[in-house]
């Protein structure tokens, strides 16, 4: 590159400084939201967390486009030659030497400069391919601010003392129900969970020193080490009643945090000035967990976008398997595809819908933005968004390029000569999400080994319940899934099952519930067309049977737990809930984990059960907007 003027270098420096302080202004309102989710946890508004959580997804791009707005006002971005964004680049590097949040600063950059520059241009050189400042072992150099984690060393006699310690650490601005009932709970669990173990010179507990708030809920989590040994421990705190706060749970294990901080769960608020050493600390309690999704569950949802891409690069570097068509029933509204190696599937909107599906692309898109905004309680996959994915041509199956010109040629793109091999395929627009079996498959599966394999026919009887689970809690949440088929929901590697097809999906309160006319003739009984008016959104339960519940081992598992989701008046009481306001409560953890039910002490104060009694899903403000 040619060597710059002073001039050039000076402007270079200003666009540098005004990115620094864009993405500065971001992350300072997004501190600031996060640590007002304490006082709304202890004043009990939960219709502010909800609104907050909502809007707060929306912070990054709004900043993202105020800076790119002044980039191009004052600086004439757009005109500027390469050299200078070169060292723009390098200067940024430099501002961020100190910086507490440098990776996500790097991503800011990325965001800003994207919109600016040519795609020929989305290199190392540019953007932010790689890492440039490291984040490890970073913490604050202020001698007042807390630091990432905190340590308590209790001994067997003083558990409680020091649980008690622990929990007033917080400094929760409210009551608490019974403290020294729960601290006794909870030092049962640890003492039954350590199995009788010695205790070590090192038995400790860290503790992360911010709450993590998500809709109804506080959750406290760190680790419990004794010698070798560490478990990852979470308290999550509710009230039973207004400014009333109580210990519901102890959690324990890696398989439990994982269900907290699960892909399809609303993102948490926590208050965090190094956000990278909160993800290297969970990182250590769940390392199955992608580095992507914890940033993504905690709210920062670009550089979990980041942090995949560049995850997403790395194993295309060290892969040589192709994209295919994914397994399953091929969609009308989505053409999707996947590699073998990737624990992940790419779906891009069809330009063009048969006759029956009465949307548009755009109304599809509008779709899996409601989803995305939406109090997601652990049924509906979190999607990342992407625009102009660049692939090798040679990792495309000739199957999966001709589907794709064929249904979605708007999203299709290919550079260079495809005879030479050295080609590119550009993805316009496309959607990501977590792999899961669909759950037609993993029925389909039980079905071929037959009745008498008594595994695969209690895989069988968990599947259909947590179906219908499912659909109870997507429903509890104002969410009506409209195609109920069993091959829009896929089973997750903890048997959870989740939806995750959304180009139908409706607010339930916007849905008619209705019950079947009667007949009137002979020739209206048997038509197989409705012979009664049928508004658009008119759903008829009854009907929900007669393409979901062909097989008889699925009926009869269904009908003894989950008649109720054919009969209209199920979801005309859970619109009544919603619309009165009612906040419906969901928890990611099972019920007989709960101290209320091992205990069975101040059980018939509980909140009504939820409409899936045998689960026990997340907290949750229902809405109607």
């Amino acid at each position: 590159m040619a060597p710059l003027t002073q001039a050039q270098y000076d402007l270079a420096h200003d666009i540098a400084r005004a990115m620094v302080d864009g993405f500065d202004r971001h992350y300072r309102l997004f501190r600031t939201e996060s640590q007002r989710a304490k006082h709304r946890f202890e004043t009990c508004d939960w219709r502010g967390q909800q609104r907050a959580q909502r809007e707060r997804i929306e912070f990054y791009d709004l900043r993202v486009r105020e800076c790119w707005k002044r980039l191009e006002r004052e600086f004439h971005a757009d005109e500027q030659p390469m050299e200078v964004w070169h060292q723009a680049k390098l200067l940024y590097i430099g501002l961020l030497v100190t910086h507490r949040q440098p990776e996500l600063a790097e991503t800011f950059f990325n965001s800003v400069t994207t919109r600016i520059l040519h795609r020929s241009y989305f290199r190392n050189d540019f953007i932010f391919v790689r890492p440039a400042i490291s984040t490890e072992y970073m913490e604050t150099t202020d001698p007042h601010a807390l630091p990432t984690f905190r340590a308590f060393y209790p001994t067997m006699d003083t558990l409680a003392q020091t649980l008690r310690a622990l929990i007033e650490f917080y400094k929760l601005r409210c009551r608490f129900e019974d403290l020294e009932r729960d601290t006794h709970y909870i030092a049962e669990a640890v003492k039954a969970e350590l199995a009788g173990a010695r205790v070590r010179s090192n038995f400790q507990f860290q503790m992360l020193t911010s709450l993590f708030f998500r809709n109804k809920g506080a959750y406290l989590v760190g680790k419990i080490i004794n010698g070798s040994k560490e478990i990852p421990f979470a308290l999550p705190l509710l009230h039973r009643a207004p400014g009333s706060v109580y210990v519901d749970a102890a959690l324990f294990g890696e398989a439990e945090l994982l269900q907290i901080f699960s892909f399809s769960r609303a993102y948490f608020m926590v208050d965090m000035e190094i956000p990278s050493a909160y993800v290297q600390f969970l990182r250590g309690l769940m390392p199955h967990k992608p580095v992507a999704e914890i940033y993504n569950a905690l709210g920062l949802a670009k550089q979990g976008k980041n942090m995949f891409y560049r995850e997403l690069l790395w194993h295309l570097r060290h892969s040589t398997d192709k994209f295919r068509i994914a397994p399953g029933i091929k969609g009308m509204v989505m053409l999707v595809f996947d590699m073998p190696s990737f624990p992940y599937v790419f779906k891009i909107i069809k330009d063009r819908f048969p006759p029956q599906k009465d949307t548009t692309p755009e109304q599809v898109r509008r779709k899996y933005h409601l989803v995305k905004h939406h109090d997601r309680v652990g049924r509906m996959a979190d999607t990342m968004e992407f625009s102009l994915l660049t692939f090798p041509r040679e990792r495309f199956t000739d199957e999966v390029l001709a589907a794709i010109k064929e249904q979605a040629p708007s999203q299709l793109e290919i550079v260079g000569d495809e005879d030479d091999g050295a080609s590119e395929v550009v993805i316009a627009h496309a959607y990501i999400e977590r792999r899961m079996l669909p759950l037609n498959i993993f029925l389909q599966e039980a079905f071929d080994a037959g009745p008498e394999d008594t595994v695969a026919d209690t895989q069988l009887t968990h599947a259909v319940i947590e179906y219908g689970n499912a659909i109870k809690d997507l429903a509890a949440a104002n969410i009506f899934p409209g195609d109920m088929l069993w091959k829009n929901f896929g089973v997750t590697r903890y048997n959870r099952v989740v939806f995750y097809d959304y180009d139908e999906i409706e607010y339930l309160t916007d849905c008619n519930f209705r019950y079947v006319p009667e007949a009137r003739t002979e020739e209206e009984e048997m038509s197989s067309q409705a012979w009664y008016p049928v508004a658009k959104n008119d759903v008829f339960p009854e009907t929900f049977g007669t393409f979901l519940l062909a097989n008889p081992r699925v009926r009869t598992v269904f009908m003894l737990h989950h008649a109720d989701l054919l009969d209209a008046a199920f979801w005309q009481r859970t619109q009544e809930r919603i619309r009165s306001g009612e906040f419906i409560d969901f928890h990611p953890y099972d019920s007989e984990l709960c101290f209320d039910h091992i205990h069975d002490a101040g059980a018939t104060h509980r909140a009504a059960p939820h409409p899936a009694a045998n689960a026990r899903p997340e907290t949750l403000v229902a809405s109607s907007t």
